[in-house]
């Protein structure tokens, strides 16, 4: 058997794959990152018989503009997977992309992160996934593992040290010590959350319902944790329908309004990190103080939400060198180097 796994694997590349629910980001071994598209799968209905369209780049296009007969789902929901089957596509569309059609005997060991709290159901159901999708073995890892190793913190160290990682479904709080997770949390609020505090602000305040895309392109573009010092900040014009008339109409709100749309996810995600430090052995906690707290994920990049954590927290705190990737670069390096191979287990 041996043989023929091995004949199998011959020609394969390793990857590793960060399984978002925003975004997914695909590193193969000895090259880095190569893929790094939108989670999201268009599905058509032709004669009752579903097929897929589209995936990534070109199915997130389509979100909300869909005729009848296609539907752009989003397989992942909170960091979990919501839609088994649609996210075996999503993985079988993605290896073949990074693999392409040149060799039919390429199954790769693949090591996917997931977040630290999922059950042995959920881990089992990506495993699953990747399995039927081609891989000879998988590898699950941890999200906020991932992300310290990506970061560069020192994980495999005898010293306390912690990360925030903000992603689209949840945030991961986690103190990290001797390979280990001496302590984590999962809140499950993210960029999702945000989008949708923004979505139902404006239905609230302005009466004009937006859709997610301009909801999301509002938070990366204006997106601030608190209100700016003159009162208002950058003004920004929205489009959208009007609840009360049915027709388009166009307003604009400042960044303090974002500011207050985010208020309550936001405060969430502090929440979550004040519980982890409450929930800190005393040795570890003393680490935390020098090296403080490390934000990564898309949600680190909100501006001034490292600031706001510092005034909340009273301990520094800092923003990984690339946020968006860090969970990604983790992931690919605790495949490749035997230093971190200990963080990695089986579902």
């Amino acid at each position: 058997m041996s043989f023929f796994s091995n004949l199998f694997k011959f020609g394969s590349q390793n990857m590793a794959i960060d399984l978002g629910t925003a975004n997914t980001l695909v590193y193969v071994q000895d090259q880095g990152i190569i893929l790094n598209e939108p989670s999201v799968v268009a599905i058509e209905t032709i004669s009752g018989i579903k097929r897929v369209k589209a995936v990534g780049d070109d199915a997130k296009m389509m979100m909300g503009k869909t005729p009848d007969t296609i539907e752009a789902i989003r397989p992942l929901r909170d960091g979990v997977i919501a839609d088994i089957e649609i996210a075996e596509e999503m993985i079988k569309h993605f290896i073949r992309k990074v693999h392409g059609k040149r060799n039919l005997f390429r199954y790769p060991e693949i090591v996917i992160c997931v977040p630290s709290g999922s059950t042995s159901v959920e881990k089992r159901a990506i495993r699953d996934a990747a399995s039927n999708a081609g891989a000879s073995e998988v590898h699950l890892i941890l999200e906020p593992m991932a992300a310290a190793i990506g970061a560069d913190m020192p994980v495999t160290e005898p010293v306390g040290s912690m990360v925030v990682d903000i992603g689209g479904g949840t945030t991961e709080v986690a103190v990290l010590s001797l390979r280990g997770l001496a302590y984590t949390t999962s809140v499950r609020t993210g960029g999702d959350k945000m989008d949708e505090a923004i979505v139902s602000y404006v239905r609230r305040h302005h009466n004009l319902l937006i859709g997610d895309a301009t909801a999301e392109r509002i938070k990366k573009d204006y997106g601030i944790a608190v209100i700016p010092e003159d009162g208002a900040g950058e003004s920004i014009t929205l489009k959208g329908r009007d609840l009360v008339n049915g027709v388009p109409k166009e307003i604009t709100i400042n960044q303090a309004h974002v500011a207050e749309a985010l208020s309550e996810p936001i405060g969430a995600i502090v929440e979550g990190v004040r519980i982890a430090l409450e929930n800190t052995a005393p040795e570890l906690a003393a680490d935390i103080v020098d090296q403080g707290i490390v934000l990564t994920g898309g949600g680190a990049l909100i501006r001034r939400l490292d600031e706001h954590l510092r005034e909340e927290t009273g301990l520094p705190v800092s923003i990984a060198e690339d946020p968006l990737t860090c969970v990604a670069i983790g992931t690919g390096r605790a495949m490749e180097d035997p230093i971190y191979r200990g963080v990695l287990m089986t579902a």
